[in-house]
């Protein structure tokens, strides 16, 4: 049979915010290839390390990861059995409908996610609102978003960011504030160092406590101390005003409260503000300078103002400085947001969250929920405001919800306060998870378990950071008997509302993605993001920004040109900011200052990334970054496995010397959950984190917490290592979950490129049972007869040595810790498949090191095309020039850049350090 031809669909990929389209590549039955779509005007062609790999998670191999039938459990202690869609769902509408009956609409709720697509969104909204009459809605973007949305709002009138992508190539000073863009949004950087390049007067201004890969490039670096940005937008402000570089013309024209406004900064002088953020004086005036004196000022910020308890007064704070200066409308020039996920704009347009209503409406204004009553075919949206995110779980553990529909996201990993979530998932009536993949941290709670298609496999819309609406295709079947979620809200709601509004029309007559679109298109006529100009067709023809109206040939790139904001007044609003230090301080009980943040080749949750193993290479563990000093203060060295304890929860993990840190700050990635960072009653990341939310949009301190740290007084460990011949790494991956609750610590990672493999280590007080480490040796292939061994039950000692075809193909190192000495340098053989014969007597020696001669290849810097810092600095002895002609002659070189360009920053960092070695030499 001839196979099927090669075809290409156009899509959006499904991480970031920047909303960079791709091409997908499909031979019919599966993704085979994907790349940039060089005519979306958000990428030009480019991907990221994530995006450029996203072919790689729909691979067949990964098929065993997917959810592909419903299932369905009648009580907690049985385990769930496959079922019908129609089983499911009828199960799930009586559930549901009894505890409506017994309790009212308020006790159930939905927990959405800002990686639907804007159709699902809008039937989930009008499911809760409309059909249930509840407001117990909320999405994942409440973690990430809604001080920005809050920010604006108060500001400027509406959710808007003003701003468009084109604005980074028009602006003079770029003020970039608690976002590692390098990292978060690298596309959206390759935009940032191609202006630096074309207009190197251009200033870049950077405010992160942290000494990131984009504050390392920026021409001023202002190290915060963490949660006190605030005070620095207050202290600027001070400093415009007393230089008199604030716009008065625009104020008198076209805001209002600025005089308030001006007051209360009055304290915040640069002696102050320095004190209070870590800096000096000097700097905080030259930003300031730099911000004002500027002909196009642009700030782009994300989760460093955002998760905060005071993240809306960081956001408002940061606007009064546009609107004192200007520094809005115009090109080059505005505060801009950068949306976390994908389609969080989406999310919010459609109201799909507690506060909010279709068409950028409020809940708490009564017109606005008559006019969506009336648009939906309903009497009335209910006006008590729903349970917001931290609220929503809270209800959950204290019983005051029973039911939880949670679609398309992982709370039991994302959330503050995991030991609480767990709790709260524990304690629920009845929990439906609609999800693409079987094994996340939240299906562990699932009585109903539905298949969701994914990326590749539905059709819709998105809206990315700069308000661009881009259309979402697929390229292949969902795979099983998984469905679009908009369809599985659909056929939800269709059999519940023939049990509560009987014999009435549909309020779900849906028959394509298209037919919600164009409802919720005329949900915005009249209002600030009005598309009603705007058809799927003309989406087609390729993406537009909104607002769109009637006539229209194209959306509009930029707001508030005409100086009129989104207010009854038509004035923007200067917000008074007082500054409020982080919820939970340091002190002698807990002295070091947890700050959390984003991988470069991560996404989230890991749910998808982590089924690849090339993008572990640049991140191959959980760290917690310290200040070398801090290390050696402590007596800890890099690798040690440390204890880290909250007044919520703890987690075991490896030390890691950071020199981005201050002195009493630690940095650990957010992307660990419990399936990769786990122990008994550990959840991963978040179970250290704080549920303190801010009061005005809700939203918790992620950001930030207060620990100590220890010498994890662990001693028996275990590492083992292998390529998954005898199935998928990832398949590997997910059958060890179990494993990870019986022991105090367990993590679990992929490695390799193109032959994948899977690392478990476990650390506990005593060794498990011989039955225990056997049962771990077989699921790794160690357990056959051919194995080499070597045991010393007296103290506690093992190693296990697989060896095929004459190269390593896994190990097992268990005892104390001066057993696993030799990990890192068998893992690294194996990995480079070196024979074996040159290292043979070295594999059981009780006290292995590396043989003689043996190179580390040093940690990989391009994930892309598999480059090391080894590597890079070994070509770098041979290269001459400036900076950049060395850049270029390793891209030329070894090639490191040229893919994805995600490691350019680090990249330029070890020229930059390698050139500066030989000066001072």
């Amino acid at each position: 049979m001839k196979p099927p031809s090669p075809t290409e669909v156009k899509s959006t990929c499904c991480y970031c915010g920047v909303g960079c389209g791709v091409i997908i590549e499909t031979d019919g039955a599966g993704i085979t290839g994907v790349r940039g779509d060089p005519d979306h005007p958000a990428n030009f062609g480019k991907l990221c390390s994530k995006g450029s790999t996203l072919h790689l998670t729909q691979r067949p191999a990964l098929r065993n990861s997917r959810l592909l039938h419903p299932e369905l459990r009648t009580a907690r202690n049985v385990p769930r059995a496959r079922t019908t869609w129609d089983d499911a769902l009828d199960y799930s509408v009586m559930r549901f409908r009894k505890i409506i009956e017994e309790h009212g609409p308020d006790a159930v709720a939905f927990y959405i996610s800002g990686q639907m697509l804007t159709e699902d969104y809008y039937v989930f909204n009008k499911l809760a609102k409309g059909l249930i009459g509840t407001n117990n809605i909320d999405s994942n973007s409440r973690l990430c978003m809604s001080s920005a949305v809050a920010g604006y709002k108060q500001t400027l009138g509406a959710d808007a960011p003003p701003c468009s992508y084109e604005d980074i190539e028009e602006a003079q000073c770029l003020f970039i504030a608690g976002s590692n863009t390098a990292y978060a949004h690298p596309i959206l950087y390759r935009r940032i160092e191609a202006a630096k390049a074309s207009r190197p007067e251009m200033r870049v201004i950077v405010v992160d406590p942290r000494k990131t890969e984009t504050a390392r490039e920026a021409d001023l670096h202002l190290a915060i101390l963490p949660g006190t940005d605030v005070a620095l937008f207050n202290g600027m402000l001070h400093v415009l005003l007393w230089e008199d570089l604030i716009d008065r013309n625009f104020i008198t024209a076209h805001t209002e409260g600025f005089e308030a406004l001006k007051a209360s900064v009055r304290e915040f002088t640069p002696k102050a503000v320095a004190e209070i953020c870590g800096i000096s004086e000097a700097d905080l005036v030259l930003a300031a300078q730099w911000f004002g004196e500027s002909a196009a000022t642009l700030s782009l910020y994300c989760q460093g103002l955002n998760q905060s308890t005071s993240g809306t007064a960081k956001n408002a704070a940061l606007i009064n400085l546009h609107l004192a200066t200007g520094q809005i409308g115009r090109p080059g020039a505005g505060p801009f947001s950068l949306t976390g996920q994908p389609n969080a704009m989406g999310g919010r347009e459609v109201g799909g969250m507690a506060n909010l209503l279709s068409g950028h409406r409020d809940l708490s204004n009564a017109e606005h929920r008559a006019q969506v009553a009336r648009h939906w075919g309903v009497e009335a949206v209910p006006a008590l405001p729903g349970k917001t995110a931290v609220e929503l779980f809270e209800g959950l553990r204290t019983k005051a919800i029973h039911a939880v529909w949670i679609a398309c996201t992982n709370p039991a990993q994302s959330m503050p306060y995991q030991a609480a979530v767990h709790e709260a998932l524990r304690n629920a009536e009845f929990v439906v998870v609609q999800e693409a993949y079987r094994n996340t941290e939240t299906t562990w709670y699932a009585d109903v378990l539905l298949p969701a298609a994914s990326w590749g496999e539905k059709e819709g819309t998105v809206t990315n950071s700069e308000r661009r609406i881009s259309r979402v295709r697929a390229a292949v079947p969902a795979p099983g008997k998984a469905r679009p979620d908009w369809e599985i809200a659909r056929d939800f709601a269709k059999k519940l509302e023939a049990r509560l509004r009987p014999g009435k029309p549909s309020l779900f007559a849906y028959d394509s993605t298209e037919s919600v679109w164009m409802e919720h298109r005329e949900s915005t006529r009249g209002r600030d993001l009005d598309i009603t100009g705007l058809t799927y067709a003309k989406l087609e023809a390729g993406p537009q920004q909104w607002p769109f109206l009637p006539g229209q040939a194209q959306g509009k790139a930029r707001l508030y040109e005409d100086g009129r904001f989104a207010t009854p007044t038509g004035k923007a609003r200067f917000v008074v900011t007082p500054y409020r230090p982080v919820a939970e301080a340091v002190d002698a009980h807990y002295p070091f200052r947890l700050t959390t943040g984003r991988l470069r080749d991560q996404w989230h949750g890991m749910t998808r990334t982590g089924t690849v193993a090339q993008l572990f290479n640049h991140a191959p563990e959980p760290a917690i970054g310290m200040h070398p000093q801090d290390l050696d203060r402590r007596g800890f060295a890099a690798g040690d496995l440390l204890r880290l304890e909250s007044r919520r929860g703890n987690v075991y993990v490896m030390a890691a010397a950071d020199d981005s840190l201050r002195l009493g700050q630690v940095y650990l990635p957010m992307h660990w959950g419990a399936r990769f960072l786990g122990g008994r009653d550990i959840y991963g990341v978040n179970s250290l984190t704080v549920p303190a939310f801010d009061k005005d949009s809700k939203q918790p301190e992620l950001k930030h917490a207060a620990v100590r740290i220890t010498r994890a007084e662990l001693p028996w460990r275990l590492a083992v290592f292998s390529h998954a011949h005898f199935g998928s790494a990832a398949s590997l991956l997910d059958s060890l979950t179990p494993l990870l609750h019986e022991f105090a610590f367990a993590s679990v990672v992929l490695f390799g490129r193109e032959e994948e493999g899977v690392l478990l280590r476990l650390a506990d007080k005593l060794a498990p049972s011989l039955q225990a480490i056997e049962d771990i040796d077989r699921r790794f292939g160690l357990a056959q007869s051919d194995v080499l061994r070597y045991d010393d039950a007296r103290r506690g000692v093992g190693r296990r040595v697989n060896i095929l075809h004459g190269k390593l193909n896994g190990v097992r190192l268990s005892g104390d810790s001066a057993q696993l000495a030799a990990e890192a340098w068998l893992k690294e053989w194996l990995i480079c498949a070196e024979p074996v014969s040159a290292i043979r007597r070295f594999l059981l020696a009780p006290t292995a090191v590396a043989p003689a001669g043996f190179v580390s290849a040093g940690k990989v810097v391009c994930s892309c095309l598999n480059v090391t810092d080894s590597q890079i600095t070994s070509a770098l002895v041979q290269i001459t020039g400036s900076a950049a002609q060395r850049v270029q002659t390793l891209q030329s070189t070894l090639r490191c850049g040229t893919n994805c360009g995600s490691c350019l920053p680090e990249v330029r960092r070890m020229v930059e350090s390698v050139s500066a070695e030989v000066a001072f030499s």
